[in-house]
């Protein structure tokens, strides 16, 4: 048998969009950085980018488990000294709730020059509005997906 590698002709990129209202935080970041990455695909190459283009809408009205929307500090401005703690909380009913799903996306996805290329294949908006209407993107149903892997009491 042989393995073969996928090039850039032969990758075949589809728009995906993920409505994010009531989904855990964590669930989606994986089911996003799997379909970024392509590993979702037979014909997953690591060192390519041969992922799907995600579109993710609501991500202002997404789900944290336990306490992790008050107790979860993060933020820095890059400059040294330049801590600014915000709770979660603070940060989804500010200007930019998206910010909190492209850090859980970007931290899945390995730390390197791809996962940095990859991540420009990602579109997040906090409300139901985006402007991809023209790419006519598929509707991926996580809610589905998190119901089925999740064991009944």
């Amino acid at each position: 048998m042989k393995t073969s590698t996928a090039t850039p002709a032969d990758i075949d990129k589809k728009w995906i969009i993920i409505d994010a209202e009531g989904v855990v935080l964590g669930r989606l970041a994986s089911i996003v950085a799997t379909r970024l990455r392509g590993k979702h695909k037979p014909s997953f190459t690591p060192h390519m980018d041969c992922g799907d283009n995600v579109i993710v809408i609501n991500a202002d009205k997404i789900q944290m488990t336990g306490k992790k929307r008050e107790e979860n500090f993060y933020w820095h401005t890059g400059h040294p000294g330049g801590i600014k703690e915000r709770t979660k909380a603070q940060i989804l009913e500010g200007a930019h709730p998206e910010r909190i799903v492209m850090r859980a996306v970007k931290r899945m996805l390995p730390g390197n020059r791809l996962s940095r290329k990859i991540m420009t294949n990602l579109r997040v908006y906090a409300g139901a509005e985006h402007p991809h209407e023209a790419q006519s993107p598929e509707v991926l149903d996580v809610k589905s997906m998190n119901k089925k892997n999740t064991r009944s009491a």
